[in-house]
Order: C-alpha cells, then sequence, then structure tokens
C-alpha cells in the first residue's frame, strides 16, 4: 500500500535450499494487487518452469531477467500515459478565441503562389498565411529599394530588423540575409546593401542573379527575452503530415530536442507533445524566472495542427524562432491575442507540393480530423435555430449536463435497458463515445446557444456506427425529454444517411423497440424498411438502391 511505488517485480534466484514452485504458489494470493501490476522473474531455466508455470496461470506475467521486466515496466507506465492523455477532456480552442480561422486569405496565398509556378512562400506570404489561422506574427513590410526600407523603418519605429525578400532564398542567415538590431537610417542602408551583395553573391545556379532579390521585410526588433521554439510540419511517407515542437532558434540541428506527433491535435494531446521535450521544463519557470503561458502555447499549437490539417498543398511548414516569453510581447503583433500571451512567430518558412503532384496524390492524414462539412445551423419545427454538428471530445460536461435531462423512459428506448445516471456519465464511459474515430463511427450533436448567456446546452445526438469488416452501419438517435417533437430526432436521421452515402456505405440498419412508435415513424418517413422479428423491430435502408 506504499505510495510511492508503483508496481511490484519479484525476483527469484535459486540456491541449494530454494523451492521454487512452493514459493511461485504463494506468491499468487498477491496475484490481484489494486493498482499495482505484479510481475515475476523467476531466474534458473528449466529448474523453474513449474514455478512459472503457476505464476502465468494466477496472470502473473514472468520474465527470464529483471532488466526485461523493468523494461516492461517502463512501456506499461508509457502506455498507460498515453491512453490518459487520448482520453482527458481538452478544453475547446475555437470557443476561447475571438474569431474562426481566416481559411479563405490563407488558401489564396497558397494558389497565388501555385499559381505563378512557385512551390516556396516568401516569408511575408508565409507570415499571411500564419496570421490567418490566429497564430500572432511579427508586423512585416515589403521594402523595394533602400528609401522604402528607410521609410518603412521610421513608421515602424527603431531599432529594427531586416531580412532578405526572396521567392527563391529560403535559409537567408546562410546568405547573410538577417540583419538585426539597426538603430537608424543610416544602418537601415548599409543592410539593405549588405543584403542584396549577399543575395546576388550566391554560387547555386539555380539561386544566383539579381532576380532572387526582391528588396528587403522591415520588422521591430523584438527583444529576445524567452525561449525561441521550433513548430512544424513535414511530410512522412507513411504517416502523412506530422508535427514537429521543439527547441529552436540556428542550434535546432545541434541541439534536437524535439518531440513529434500526428494532427489533429486538441489541447490535451499538445501538452503531451510539449512534455516530451525537454524544454518543456525551462517553460514552466526555472531559477525564479515565470513559467510561459503553456495553455496559450498549447491553443497555438492546435491551431497550428488546424492550419496543418486544412491547406493540404503544403508540403513543409515551421516557424523558427517562435518566441516564447513569460510577459506579454510588445510593439503588438499580427494574428491573434497570443501576442499578448508572450507567444510570437519571428520567422516563418512552407513549402507546396509541386505542379506534379494532383489534388488525389496529396498526402492523407494518419488521423481523420474533425469533418467540418457536417457542421451547419437548423431550425426547429418551433423556430428555435440550433447547430447540428459532429461531436467533439471536448464536449464531455455537455453530454454530462444532457444525460440529466432524460428520463428512464428515454433511457431505456435509447439502450433496452435502463443504466443509472451516475454510470451513464462516468468519465470512462464518456471517452468513448465523445472521442471517436470518425472513420469508424460518426456522432452529430444538436446544440443550442442560449443567446443571453451565451451557455451552450446539447438538446439531441444520433450517431452512426459502422459494422466491422461490412459496408453497413447501425444508427441510434437520443434526443432530450424537453425537446422531443421538434423534429430533431428526424433531423439527424436525415443527416446520418447521407454520411451514409457519402462514406460509400450499402447499408443502414437498426433495432427499435415495439414501444417506441415514434423512432418507428420517423424511420420509416425516411425510407426504412421495418419488420417485426420477435420482440423488436428491425429498420432496414439499403444506400445501393437510392
Amino acid at each position: 500500500k506504499d505510495p510511492n511505488s508503483d508496481g511490484l517485480l519479484v525476483v527469484l534466484t535459486p540456491q541449494a535450499m530454494t523451492d521454487p514452485t512452493e514459493t511461485a504458489r504463494r506468491l499468487t494470493k498477491f496475484a490481484v494487487t489494486r493498482g499495482k501490476p505484479v510481475l515475476a522473474s523467476w531466474m534458473g531455466g528449466k529448474d523453474v518452469v513449474a514455478g512459472e508455470a503457476i505464476l502465468n496461470q494466477a496472470n502473473i506475467p514472468t520474465f527470464g531477467y529483471p532488466d526485461t521486466a523493468a523494461r516492461t515496466f517502463t512501456l506499461m507506465d508509457r502506455y498507460a500515459y498515453n491512453l490518459r492523455g487520448l482520453y482527458e477532456t481538452p478544453t475547446l480552442v475555437e470557443a476561447a478565441m475571438e474569431a474562426a480561422p481566416d481559411r479563405a486569405r490563407a488558401q489564396q496565398f497558397i494558389l497565388d503562389a501555385r499559381q505563378a509556378g512557385r512551390t516556396l512562400l516568401t516569408e511575408f506570404e508565409s507570415k499571411q498565411v500564419l496570421a490567418a489561422y490566429r497564430i500572432p506574427t511579427v508586423p512585416t513590410r515589403i521594402a523595394g529599394s533602400e528609401d522604402e526600407a528607410v521609410k518603412c523603418a521610421a513608421a515602424i519605429g527603431y531599432p529594427v530588423v531586416l531580412k532578405l525578400h526572396s521567392q527563391t532564398i529560403t535559409h537567408k542567415t546562410d546568405v547573410g540575409g538577417v540583419q538585426l538590431n539597426l538603430a537608424d537610417a543610416d544602418a537601415v542602408r548599409r543592410a539593405y546593401r549588405a543584403i542584396e551583395s549577399g543575395a546576388k553573391a550566391v554560387r547555386e545556379p539555380r539561386l544566383r542573379g539579381g532576380k532572387h532579390f526582391l528588396g528587403v521585410t522591415v520588422q521591430p526588433m523584438i527583444k529576445l527575452d524567452g525561449y525561441e521554439l521550433i513548430v512544424g510540419s513535414s511530410i512522412d511517407a507513411q504517416f502523412g503530415p506530422v508535427l514537429l515542437f521543439g527547441a529552436g532558434g540556428q542550434l535546432v540541428e545541434v541541439l534536437r530536442d524535439r518531440a513529434l506527433a500526428l494532427p489533429p491535435l486538441n489541447t490535451t494531446l499538445a501538452r503531451r507533445m510539449m512534455e516530451q521535450t525537454t524544454i518543456y521544463k525551462a517553460l514552466k519557470g526555472v531559477r525564479g524566472r515565470p513559467p510561459v503561458d503553456l495553455a496559450a502555447l498549447a491553443r497555438l499549437l492546435v491551431q497550428f495542427s488546424q492550419l496543418v490539417i486544412e491547406q493540404r498543398w503544403i508540403k513543409e511548414i515551421d516557424i523558427n524562432p517562435l518566441l516564447a516569453a513569460p510577459a506579454p510581447i510588445a510593439p503588438p503583433v499580427d494574428g491573434a491575442e497570443s501576442g499578448a500571451a508572450g507567444l510570437i512567430a519571428l520567422d516563418a518558412r512552407i513549402v507546396l507540393h509541386g505542379p506534379d503532384v494532383g489534388e488525389d496524390q496529396l498526402p492523407r492524414l494518419s488521423i481523420r480530423p474533425y469533418p467540418a462539412q457536417y457542421d451547419s445551423e437548423w431550425t426547429s419545427k418551433s423556430g428555435m435555430p440550433v447547430t447540428i454538428r459532429p461531436i467533439r471530445p471536448e464536449d464531455e460536461p455537455l453530454i454530462v449536463k444532457f444525460h440529466a435531462t432524460l428520463s428512464e423512459q428515454s433511457v431505456y428506448m435509447r439502450y433496452f435497458h435502463y443504466i443509472q445516471y451516475n454510470r451513464r456519465v462516468a468519465h470512462e464511459r464518456l471517452t468513448r463515445l465523445c472521442f471517436i474515430d470518425y472513420d469508424r463511427e460518426m456522432a452529430l450533436v444538436v446544440e443550442r446557444k442560449d443567446p443571453k448567456t451565451g451557455e451552450r446546452v446539447i438538446l439531441a445526438i444520433g450517431r452512426l456506427s459502422k459494422l466491422h469488416q461490412t459496408a453497413e452501419a447501425e444508427f441510434a438517435i437520443l434526443v432530450s425529454d424537453a425537446y422531443q417533437g421538434q423534429g430533431f430526432g428526424g433531423e439527424l436521421l436525415r443527416r446520418l444517411v447521407q454520411i451514409g452515402r457519402d462514406e460509400k456505405l450499402k447499408r443502414i440498419v437498426a433495432t427499435i423497440l415495439p414501444d417506441n412508435v415514434a423512432m418507428q415513424r420517423v424511420s420509416r418517413k425516411i425510407g426504412f424498411k421495418l419488420k417485426r422479428v420477435e420482440s423488436e423491430f428491425h429498420a432496414e435502408l439499403d444506400l445501393s438502391e437510392s
């Protein structure tokens, strides 16, 4: 019962007076130790086979050597850690944001570059894409001459930074394309000329020549009173887009302090990704320094993940450095409120897929993201405006409140037996219902937002679950007692049927109790054929016929 231990490893080394078999038999009474796994290492080869068999029958795994058992403990701990992260209820990012991403604006920058035959976005364009997704960036102005650079610097305020503006050269520091801490107009002019000569002196054949120098970008000099991070994404041949987070700056390849994850992220997965790096310890605050706003950093990673998911023509993208400071960053930044949280993208790079890649050849995500295409507004029979959308992991608190509005009769009609409220809202159960694989099932919720308080309430849920290794799926509908008869069940079923068609299903089925007359009526109205089988109705809709 010692709280300082998480598991037990029992090691036996046979001596002359040792009885491995009897020792194993006496150990079996500890096989079930609540909350603590028991592992055994029965050393001795064939001399301990009988004892190992006794332990295995009692569900105590055995290992020939203690180090193997210790590694197993580590893997078990990592597995449990990952599961806790996966099923921990995250917070909703978009609710905390003032506005949704400007997807069309980001897409236009990418489209313009592709139409011009380019695969590399300029730094200015890359930052505009980030800003469209509410990721804070340094205010950036483009200057095509020394005089323009001086005017931009005066408007921004000294000191400033000048960077190479080019459609071909991506690593600006390699060609002297970054000039920092410029305090006056003369320094700006000297920096402009230095950047221009450096770009024209590039020896790589495909980059040589003045046409690759398009001027400079002028940005305020941000005081680096914080931590330099890197956030990025690239394509893996097997997994598709993969996200990266870690320590950034010029020594990123030397430090190699990084963690990888698959999109999409939520705030919990983003935090777990950060926890895998060494820099995370510093971000929490060290040697009297205040911590960085880790919640805001997690939200930024979620927004970055959303960008990667939605802008599929992006092959590579990285923010390096992303400055994370304990205090708000001045001057004001372009993007979102995250600048006030001490986060700002100082540099960005985006590479697109080439013209030889067709839209149908773009890499697919390993994990299907939130299907936003099924999110839309609807009006009930009583004139109530609602939103019908796919369920999210963040909905767990709303689902708890939803179940409090159900009568025993409604619960029985849905689950065919009574389930106590505390069992229905148990975290372990709701995580399976809210954190779903959108490839295997789809759950739609009817959500109402109180116009006065802004509080969100779920009024109904419809679920379409694919049957394993078939082209069939089963539907189920559950509507809050106070809102039954307003058309929610019929609208949810109609939408689930359309999703079934989108997913190329051949058949949708359901089992309905005889007393559930309302669900029978709705099913027939949508086109289902009902057949009485003993004490149940079997509903079936053949999608191949329509």
